[in-house]
C-alpha cells in the first residue's frame, strides 16, 4: 500500500471524528530552521507519519528559499501533510514584516513566489509575521531605555504603509492563497482604545487578513503567562502557544521552553477559546518527545488560569488602554517627545559626573566668600 495511504487515509477518518465530538482541535506547528537544519529534522522517519496522525499542518519559516527547504516541502505535499508559508524577511530587512518595511515585504514575496513555481511546491495559506524590526527588538532586550528611542514616532504617519501591506494582501489572495497575520494580542487593546499609538511606535500594524493567530507564548511571560493566555485568546480565532524550542536569535538568552505540564495546560487553556491552535515550535516539540505524547492527549482536562493571574492580566490591558488614549492626544505625545530627548540626556550627563568622581577628579573650586575674606585681611591689623 502507498505510503499516503498507509499513513493518511485511516489517520483522516479517525481524527475526523475525534473532531466531531468536539474534542480534537486542529493543530499547526510553526517550523524556523534553515535549509540544512530542516533536512536534517525530516530525516526523521518518525516525524511525518506522526503529524499524519495528529492531523497537524506544518508552517514552514522562509527563514531561506534554497533547494533543502523546496525538498522538504515537496515531501510534505507527497505525503498529504498540510503545509503553509510563514513569510519571513532578509535579516538586513527587519526579518519580520511591519510598517518600516512594506517594500521589502513585497520584494520577498515575489521571490517567494518564483521558487514557489520553481520547484513546484503546494501551500494552504501564506502567513505575514507581523513583528518590530529584530535589530530594535535585539536592542531594547539588551537596553530596556532603547525604547525611547521609538516615542517620537507617535507622530508618525503610517497609513500609506498599510495600504501598501493591504496591496500585498490583495495579491496574495489573487494568487490563490488565504492570509494569516501572526499578531501580539496588544493589537486587541489598541483596538479597544481606539488608537494608532502602538502601531506607530512599534511598526505592528493591524491588516484585513481571512484569519488572525495571535502569540501568546507563556515561557516569555513567566509565572504569570498562563492569565495572560486565558485572557486574551478569546478575542481571536486562533491561538499559538509556546515556546517549546527554537526561534531565532533576539540578543539575550531565551527563557526555558515549556515542559510538558506547561505545554499540556496552555493547550488546554487554548482550547477554552478556539479549536484552531498552533505550536511553536515543531523543532522544539521533536526534541522533547512532545509530538508522541499528543497523539492520545486527552483534551477534557478542565482548565482555568488562576483568578489572581487573569486580574493581573485585565488590570496591565486597563492600564494599557489608558496609556493609549493618553499618548494619542497631541499635547501628550509632544511632552513624551521631548523626553525621549531630554532624560537620556539627562541620565548620561549624570552618569559621566558620577564616573568623573569616582576616577578622583577632583571638582571645580568654589568661588572665596567675599565677607570671610575681607575679615581674613582686616585681622592683623587689629592685633
Amino acid at each position: 500500500m502507498p505510503a499516503l495511504d498507509l499513513f493518511h487515509w485511516p489517520h483522516f477518518e479517525r481524527r475526523k471524528a475525534r473532531r466531531d465530538d468536539g474534542g480534537w482541535p486542529t493543530l499547526s506547528f510553526f517550523c524556523e530552521l534553515r535549509g540544512p537544519e530542516l533536512a536534517r529534522l525530516f530525516e526523521d522517519e518518525a516525524l511525518i507519519p506522526l503529524l499524519l496522525r495528529l492531523g497537524a499542518t506544518v508552517t514552514i519559516g522562509l527563514v531561506d528559499l534554497s533547494r533543502e527547504r523546496a525538498e522538504v516541502v515537496r515531501r510534505l505535499n507527497a505525503m498529504g501533510v498540510p503545509v503553509a508559508a510563514w513569510l519571513l524577511l532578509p535579516e538586513e530587512s527587519g526579518y519580520w514584516c511591519n510598517a518600516h518595511n512594506p517594500a521589502e515585504a513585497w520584494e520577498r514575496y515575489g521571490d517567494f513566489l518564483a521558487w514557489t513555481r520553481a520547484h513546484g511546491l503546494r501551500w494552504e495559506r501564506v502567513g505575514i509575521d507581523i513583528e518590530p524590526n529584530i535589530d530594535e527588538v535585539r536592542a531594547v532586550r539588551q537596553r530596556p531605555l532603547a525604547l525611547l528611542r521609538a516615542l517620537p514616532r507617535i507622530f508618525r504617519c503610517i497609513s500609506r504603509n498599510r495600504e501598501i501591506y493591504q496591496g500585498l494582501v490583495a495579491r496574495i489572495h489573487a494568487d490563490g492563497y488565504p492570509v494569516d497575520a501572526y499578531v501580539f494580542p496588544f493589537i486587541h487593546t489598541e483596538r479597544e482604545a481606539g488608537t494608532e499609538v502602538l502601531q506607530r511606535i512599534t511598526g505592528m500594524i493591524d491588516l484585513r487578513v481571512d484569519r488572525e493567530i495571535a502569540m501568546l507564548y507563556t515561557s516569555f511571560a513567566r509565572p504569570h503567562g498562563e492569565g495572560f493566555l486565558d485572557f486574551y485568546a478569546k478575542f481571536f480565532p486562533a491561538v499559538a502557544v509556546g515556546v517549546t524550542g527554537g526561534g531565532v536569535e533576539e540578543g539575550l538568552d531565551p527563557p526555558p521552553p515549556l515542559s510538558w505540564d506547561e505545554f499540556a495546560r496552555d493547550l488546554r487553556l487554548a482550547r477554552r477559546h478556539t479549536r484552531d491552535i498552533h505550536v511553536f515550535s515543531l523543532e522544539g516539540c521533536v526534541e522533547r518527545g512532545y509530538l508522541e505524547r499528543l497523539v492520545h492527549f486527552d483534551w477534557s482536562v478542565p482548565t482555568h488560569a488562576p483568578p489572581d493571574a487573569m486580574e493581573r492580566a485585565a488590570e496591565l490591558t486597563r492600564r494599557m488602554r489608558f496609556a493609549l488614549r493618553a499618548l494619542d492626544r497631541p499635547h501628550v505625545a509632544s511632552l513624551a517627545a521631548t523626553a525621549a530627548v531630554v532624560v537620556p540626556i539627562g541620565v548620561l550627563g549624570l552618569a559621566v559626573h558620577l564616573l568623573g568622581r569616582k576616577n578622583g577628579d577632583a571638582p571645580d573650586p568654589e568661588p572665596p566668600d567675599a565677607n570671610a575674606q575681607a575679615e581674613a585681611e582686616a585681622a592683623p591689623l587689629s592685633s
